[in-house]
């Protein structure tokens, strides 16, 4: 579970699950030492960067900076998936079959994972 806390002492339990800070995955949190932040020396490396890039701006740290051609597929992929919702909206307001409605939201999910995925 993420963001549990050891009721005795308030502090993170060691086998909880956290996410990765730069790309947010999962990761298993477990052993000796401090809780990992990254999944990857790759993300870990990502955070640098970013974090020395903006050092000495205006950008806040923790800013997400996007590529104009990301910033394109993810409004793109945010339109896909308002009208998947409509799509889904409109088969329950028409009394669609219940297979279908659950085809429908699973083409949601999918939208909704390849979003996930964009960073």
């Amino acid at each position: 579970m993420i963001g549990t806390q050891d009721r005795q002492h308030g502090s993170p339990r060691r086998n909880a699950a956290a996410t990765c800070q730069w790309c947010g995955k999962e990761i298993a949190q477990g052993g000796r030492g401090r809780p990992r932040k990254f999944c990857s020396p790759s993300c870990k490396q990502r955070a640098y960067e970013q974090r020395n890039n903006v050092a000495g701006t205006q950008i806040p740290a923790d800013a997400v900076i996007l590529t104009p051609e990301k910033a394109d597929r993810l409004r793109d992929g945010l339109f896909e998936l308002r009208c998947c919702a409509q799509d889904v909206a409109t088969a329950a307001s028409e009394s669609a079959s219940p297979e279908e409605i659950e085809e429908l939201c699973a083409e949601m999910v999918t939208l909704a994972r390849k979003l996930e995925e964009l960073r």
